[in-house]
């Protein structure tokens, strides 16, 4: 993929944006193995002055947006009652397709208008910035050479959305700061060269950075800390856990605020921490057994209890946290393998945990106790779906199958598994990995349903219509 700028004065400051007009030329080239797309070329008009408050200077943004991983607060749950979820009678309808997004699993960020993603093609990982009604693409910015893994080549972790600035960790363990205005590179972190990073397996680093505040929480792993806080301006390191150094895994950090303590809890190939977030102190730290091949679920946190889990026979654990003068002590209140969730995710509703078992299928499950309320189990049947990802919509569940991309809306609720219709892909990519899966979890912003089957991307309209 090429780009090329005509541009009617130079981006300067953000005051100047409001004159500023960009027609952006695409050129979509073969990319040998990421891309079978024929040569293609488009203009569009952009005008950087479209996503921009001109009092703030900061992006335009929505109440339904969904800046980060997993949503607002990070969390996994979209509260929006203006949504088509009976799909028995009607899918909703497909409003467009963008064809080239490249190979990779990240998933989109959507601030206003705008949806950022990231891919890899022709040998490079890349940015991207589409118009969120049409589908057109604004913005591409080259960060560097792809990473190439057999389970599929470039990006893993979701864009975070901040002010007017993104932050983005790339397969290979570089940390990048990009504008999100016109994708321009403000700073990069090298996690090997800055930090002695080391990551369980081979798989690349997949997680989606933390923001909070003017930090930028990020998991090099290793000899310097296990996490690392940046700070969002200039890329500066601020500090390191350094008495927590494990090895880094593929799960995401999130924030809590645990006894008045504001902290973050990430999981490492060993098990599960919390940091304080004012300088990096190790408050707690729990082994979880199991743990040796890949960890990649982010974290749930409620009420003082942590909710970890993951998968290759790991199993789940609940552990309670209660503040001892200026550290916490960790109780671990259940390890068990009701719940051995690979990378589909979990989300907690109402003090149930729903998610994909290895061992036991879809389940419910006591957040409290850790008990099986209901599970489908491990048989694929008929009438539910394979193994895959989960978001949780107002009183619902969308369940995205790993395998095939069947999308299934089911109720949120202990009684079991009662369903709201289904729906498929209308195409699949053409990029060839070792399993094919549609590994990248859905999102919901706006009232839209997004989609990321590798280079495509298919945006849903979950409008109620008359």
């Amino acid at each position: 993929m090429k780009i090329k700028f005509k541009k009617s004065i130079l981006f300067g400051s953000l005051i100047g944006l409001a004159t500023v007009a960009v027609v952006v030329k695409i050129v979509f080239g073969n990319a040998g193995s990421t891309s079978n797309a024929a040569k293609k070329a488009a203009e569009y008009s952009y005008n950087p002055a479209d996503i921009i408050d001109k009092e703030t200077g900061m992006l335009i943004t929505l109440p339904g947006d969904w800046p980060r991983w997993r949503g607002v607060n990070i969390d996994g749950l979209v509260k929006d009652t203006n949504l088509n979820l009976d799909w028995a009678d009607k899918n909703p309808a497909l409003s467009y397709v963008f064809r080239y997004c490249g190979a990779g699993y990240s998933g989109p960020a959507i601030a206003g208008s705008t949806l950022y993603m990231s891919g890899a093609a022709e040998g490079q990982d890349f940015a991207f910035a589409l118009d969120t009604k049409t589908g057109r693409l604004k913005w591409q910015q080259n960060l560097g050479e792809h990473f190439v893994q057999s389970y599929g080549d470039g990006p893993r972790g979701t864009i975070t959305v901040d002010e007017d600035k993104l932050y983005l960790v790339r397969g290979g363990g570089r940390i990048h700061c990009l504008s999100a205005v016109d994708g321009e590179m403000v700073w990069q972190r090298d996690f090997s060269a800055d930090f002695g990073g080391r990551l369980m397996g081979f798989w690349g680093y997949s997680e989606s950075p933390l923001v909070d505040g003017n930090l930028v929480i990020c998991t090099p792993g290793g000899r310097t800390g296990t996490i690392v806080a940046l700070d969002k301006n200039t890329g500066a390191t601020v500090w390191t856990s350094k008495e927590w150094k494990d090895n880094a895994c593929y799960a995401s950090p999130i924030v809590a605020v645990v006894d008045g303590v504001r902290q973050y809890i990430q999981q490492s190939n060993n098990g599960v921490a919390g940091v304080r977030a004012e300088d990096g102190k190790l408050l707690w730290n729990v082994n979880v057994p199991g743990y040796k091949t890949a960890v990649i679920p982010t974290p749930v946190y409620k009420d003082n209890i942590v909710y970890v889990t993951a998968g290759y026979n790991a199993g789940c654990a609940g552990i309670r946290l209660t503040k001892s003068g200026d550290l916490f002590q960790a109780e671990m209140i259940y390890n068990n393998k009701n719940m051995v969730n690979h990378h589909g995710g979990v989300v907690l509703v109402d003090g149930f945990i729903y998610g994909f078992s290895d061992a036991s299928g879809w389940i419910c499950q006591d957040f409290i106790t850790g008990d099986i309320v209901w599970s489908t189990g491990r048989a694929k049947r008929p009438d539910t779906i394979g193994k895959g990802a989960i978001l949780a919509v107002n009183d619902r569940l969308l369940l995205l199958e790993e395998q095939s991309g069947l999308m299934v809306v089911i109720a949120a609720s202990p009684e079991g598994w009662k369903e709201y219709g289904r729906m498929e892909l209308p195409e699949r990519t053409a990029i060839i990995s070792n399993n094919n899966m549609v590994w990248t979890h859905p999102v919901i912003a706006n009232g839209n349903l997004y989609i990321r089957d590798q280079d495509l991307l298919f945006s849903f309209n979950l409008t109620p219509t008359l």
